[in-house]
């Protein structure tokens, strides 16, 4: 994206700063949310019926390819109802773009979030929407079409798995906690590899299971029902993150960068944690520089 500001004045809020969380829901959001999740589903429907177990792709070229006829095929029936319900939004392109947005409203989609599974025959991928004002996500669904499970949340009115309520989990030693990260896109960086390195070694030294995969919706979704207890990540990109944050959010956790400070766009990292292990979580993560 062009013309991005550097420093958005709007963070996220951290579980000691719940004053500065909406407390109450937009009513134009929560009327918006069936349309939101119309489409969604839509959309999930179809990639639906595209996808194949027996999938094997052979190259990059092959890989890249697939991913984008996938990607065509859903935003063609994302984007014009995302669209017609919002005028006043604008969207952003590139689905693996990061840092802060102008200001205004922008729907920030992954028409198909873990499209590398998809191509692969796999089964952790689904299709996401997120409405961001003023760079904070305010609504945000996410279908995963092969479990027909919808993930929701409208900012101040909670997050949702198929209409029950989602709450973090309970956890308060990080010694027992399920924890998890990924890398945020193909290409990342050598300083970026070796972070993502040290802080897996750094987690299997403090947490009792560490996962490493993508995407991270998939995986910021479990931390919002309170399956996993925290999610890191280095770098990022905003598709992959805005949905999962706001769940994690709704259902009570906290978000921070790794260092605890509270996260926005702007920031150069992410962790979304269950209250009782975020502390420990950061303190874990805060030597890796």
């Amino acid at each position: 994206m062009t013309n991005q500001i550097a420093n958005p004045p709007t963070t996220f809020a951290t579980s000691d700063r719940r004053q500065d969380v909406v407390k109450t829901a937009s009513p134009d959001d929560v009327a918006l949310l069936p349309t939101v999740v119309a489409a969604v589903q839509s959309a999930g429907s179809e990639m639906k019926i595209r996808f194949s177990r027996d999938s094997r792709r052979t190259s990059r070229q092959d890989i890249n390819a697939s991913i984008g006829n996938n990607d065509d095929v859903s935003l063609g029936l994302l984007q014009a109802p995302l669209l017609a319900a919002r005028p006043s939004a604008k969207w952003v392109e590139d689905e693996l773009a990061g840092g802060a947005l102008p200001p205004g409203e922008w729907w920030v989609t992954d028409p198909v979030e873990g499209a590398i599974n998809n191509v692969h025959g796999m089964t952790d991928w689904g299709v996401t929407a997120t409405l961001v004002r003023e760079n904070l996500p305010v609504l945000a669904v996410v279908h995963l079409p092969l479990t027909g499970e919808t993930y929701t949340a409208v900012r101040g009115d909670g997050a949702y798995l198929d209409g029950t309520r989602l709450y973090h989990s309970a956890k308060s030693d990080l010694k027992a906690a399920l924890v998890g990260t990924g890398q945020a896109a193909p290409g990342e960086d050598h300083d970026t590899h070796r972070r993502i390195g040290q802080s897996v070694t750094a987690m299997l030294e403090a947490a009792l299971v560490v996962r490493v995969s993508v995407p991270a919706t998939l995986q910021l979704i479990q931390v919002a029902a309170g399956r996993m207890d925290a999610f890191w990540q280095f770098s990022q990109v905003r598709s992959g993150l805005l949905a999962g944050a706001l769940l994690v959010e709704e259902a009570g956790g906290i978000l921070s960068d790794v260092c605890g400070r509270p996260w926005n766009l702007a920031s150069s990292d992410f962790l979304a944690a269950a209250p009782g292990v975020h502390a420990a979580a950061v303190r874990a993560l805060l030597p890796i520089r």
